[in-house]
């Protein structure tokens, strides 16, 4: 799933292609707004909010949209030819001329977005009211993150990294990095929280997140070719101390996710061993274009 930094890039590139001009074609394909035409209005900005995007339209509207699991955004220039998969998997259309003249439409497509809404901007509350201080947002408030995250004491760390109630924008990755990081495993109470890193976790988790939101691959190490500590590197030997790092599924057992982590490392809690094998995903391009 995208995580915070995915979508503030795609929020950007979004709002870079549509802010300020004037919508001629609006082509929403989902059955609840098949007849929705906002042609002729203009688009005010393109803004995310932990892992959702808001896109603003004049009149006092916002299409709202969440990218899920396997949802994206990408912006065509003229007539380039769309090539974010089948037609059948489009959901919204969007294209604006620019109100100078001068520079080529610009089309946005929404692919598989699981997420597909269309409100008043005075009711955007009603679909982000829930979040908690934004990561990479003007409402960011470590003190806040810190106070949510520490409400359920006995809660393990890395189902309440990924609680957007508690801070929004982290994701699998992220939950991953910032507990290799820590040198507590995902397990651990995160009341059990060595005190000298309680602190410290919004902090790293915004300085993660920043350091990425430019960047066209995720990096949490600092060494080239190597981006990720333990994400998507299980059997392979940990960068730290050759330890081959381990990987099991985290959560109420109605979501689970992949979690990766080094026995030696990190300290804490853990399962057994899992056969999982996948491959070190923060080494590709993020293709939400």
């Amino acid at each position: 799933m995208p995580e915070g930094d995915t979508v503030w890039q795609t929020a950007k590139r979004l709002h870079t292609a549509l802010a300020g001009g004037t919508l001629t074609r609006s082509d929403f394909r989902v059955p609840k707004y098949a007849t929705v035409d906002l042609t002729g209005r203009t688009v005010l900005d393109v803004t995310p909010r932990g892992k959702h995007l808001l896109t603003r339209v004049e009149g006092g509207l916002t299409i709202h949209s969440h990218l899920g699991m396997e949802g994206s955004w990408r912006v065509f220039t003229g007539q380039q030819r769309w090539t974010g998969g089948p037609a059948h998997q489009i959901r919204v259309v969007l294209t604006t001329v620019p109100d100078s003249g001068t520079a080529e439409a610009q089309t946005a497509v929404g692919y598989r977005l699981p997420v597909l809404d269309l409100l008043r901007t005075t009711a955007e509350e009603t679909v982000v009211g829930h979040l908690g201080p934004d990561l990479l947002g003007p409402d960011w408030d470590p003190d806040h993150a810190l106070a949510n995250l520490l409400a359920d004491p006995a809660r393990p760390l890395g189902e309440a990294l990924l609680d957007q109630r508690n801070l929004a924008g982290i994701g699998n990755v992220y939950k991953s990095e910032l507990c290799f990081l820590l040198r507590v495993t995902p397990w651990l109470p995160i009341g059990a929280l060595p005190t000298e890193h309680t602190a410290q976790l919004p902090v790293l988790a915004k300085k993660l997140l920043e350091a990425n939101r430019d960047r066209p691959v995720r990096s949490t190490t600092g060494r080239r070719g190597q981006d990720l500590f333990v994400y998507g590197r299980a059997r392979r030997p940990c960068l730290r101390c050759t330890t081959p790092i381990r990987a099991a599924d985290q959560g109420d057992g109605s979501r689970e996710r992949p979690t990766y982590w080094c026995p030696t490392c990190q300290a804490g809690p853990a399962p057994g061993t899992s056969p999982r094998t996948t491959s070190h995903h923060g080494t590709r391009p993020r293709t939400t274009n």
